[in-house]
């Protein structure tokens, strides 16, 4: 039942993290302070950018999950999160970086009208882009 009441309107954006629950904060705070979004859909996978990158990974699920979060949220921004101490992906920043650029290639030959934005976050909280 669509109610106009419980209906919020903002800008949302899609954001492939990790499923860390130690970034999770510090990324939805770093993307709605520094690109003035409201909302995030988050879309979560273990070492998100190592899952990217890694041709053995089933990208089918993820990739109908970013699809809605585009279509119904109108999304025009993804980001793609990195980050220090990845149990699931445990290589150093020298190893995230080159994944994040190949994961944001694959995005971006998905979702070619989107901007996809790279980021890496260290568990103290700052996050680089």
């Amino acid at each position: 039942m669509d109610n106009e009441n419980t209906k919020l309107n903002g800008k949302f954006a899609a954001c492939l993290n990790c499923i860390d629950g130690r970034v999770q904060l510090p990324v939805i705070n770093w993307i709605t302070s520094t690109y003035n979004i409201d909302f995030i859909d988050m879309i979560t996978e273990p070492g998100m950018d190592g899952f990217l990158v890694d041709s053995e990974s089933e990208l089918k699920p993820l990739l109908d999950k970013l699809n809605i979060a585009i279509k119904v949220h109108d999304c025009e921004e993804i980001f793609i999160v990195a980050h220090e101490d990845c149990a699931a992906n445990p290589v150093d920043f020298k190893t995230h970086a080159p994944n994040l650029k190949i994961a944001s290639e694959k995005i971006k030959d998905v979702a070619s009208k989107c901007k996809v934005i790279c980021i890496y976050v260290y568990l103290n909280g700052n996050v680089i882009n």
